[in-house]
């Protein structure tokens, strides 16, 4: 009975972190090109009380075993890559991907991370860079000189001179991809970086091969659907309650044993 203890209290860990994972899922409903998460789980050891196929006598054999299992773990966090719905904000530099890839971007150390994120700004000296300050790479500058910014579907930033009413070409975004997006590691403000899992970035231009286009004036919503994921809370509610009943149940009969010398 005391394994009874376990399993279960491991069963409601499991659902507890289930929750929290589901929890964060929702808390992220609104935010732009969130991805959302999936609990994956599996059985932990089995105790063999009797194995399978074991000899009752000199010519038969047991034709099943006695194994007894000894509760459940969480044995990864899944990222849904799926295509988030585009909204259409009106924005010059709000960029949306409709397919595969991310944008690259540069932190303050140095490193490349990735974003879905294409709500994009400018900086003191004309740089895209994200809402945290981080230049989009490569590097593109619109001088303020410049109006009626345009970014194609191939990602050809241009912009025209009010001067002369000519076309001046900024620079192109490129977009990366990865062979296990899954792979990548997310590091918040909706950024992620390379893992020795998600494989190296594959950098090409939007539209080209298996790469996603660009949609200027839109972003991209989360891909959490609220629905979907207060159904998956109330089932890993109801789950977390039935083992604490399976704990209180093992407990009342561990009770009553103590009590039978009595």
């Amino acid at each position: 009975m005391v394994r009874g203890l376990y399993t279960s209290a491991a069963g409601m860990n499991a659902q507890q972190n289930n929750i929290d994972v589901t929890s964060n899922n929702i808390a992220n409903v609104n935010t732009t090109a969130f991805k959302k998460d999936r609990t994956e789980f599996a059985d932990l050891m089995y105790q063999s009380l009797n194995y399978t196929a074991n000899a009752t006598s000199a010519n038969t054999n047991n034709p099943t075993g006695i194994d007894v299992g000894l509760g459940v773990r969480i044995t990864g966090v899944q990222k849904s890559f799926i295509q988030g719905s585009l909204i259409e904000t009106g924005n010059d530099l709000d960029v949306a991907i409709q397919g595969k890839g991310f944008f690259q971007v540069t932190t303050p150390n140095g490193d490349i991370q990735y974003t879905r994120n294409g709500s994009f700004k400018t900086d003191s000296e004309g740089a895209l860079v994200t809402a945290q300050g981080y230049k989009v790479e490569p590097e593109i500058v619109i001088p303020s000189t410049l109006k009626d910014i345009s970014i194609s579907a191939d990602g050809i930033v241009s912009a025209m001179n009010p001067t002369d009413g000519t076309i001046n070409v900024l620079g192109q975004l490129t977009i990366a991809d990865f062979i296990n997006p899954a792979g990548l590691s997310p590091r918040g403000n909706n950024l992620y970086s390379i893992t020795d899992t998600s494989g190296d970035a594959i950098i090409g231009n939007p539209g080209a091969d298996a790469f996603g286009s660009l949609q200027q004036g839109m972003v991209e919503a989360s891909n959490v659907q609220l629905v979907n994921a207060m159904v998956d809370l109330i089932t890993a509610q109801r789950a977390y309650e039935a083992n604490s009943k399976s704990l209180t149940t093992t407990d009342a009969m561990l009770q009553q044993v103590n009590q039978l010398k009595r």
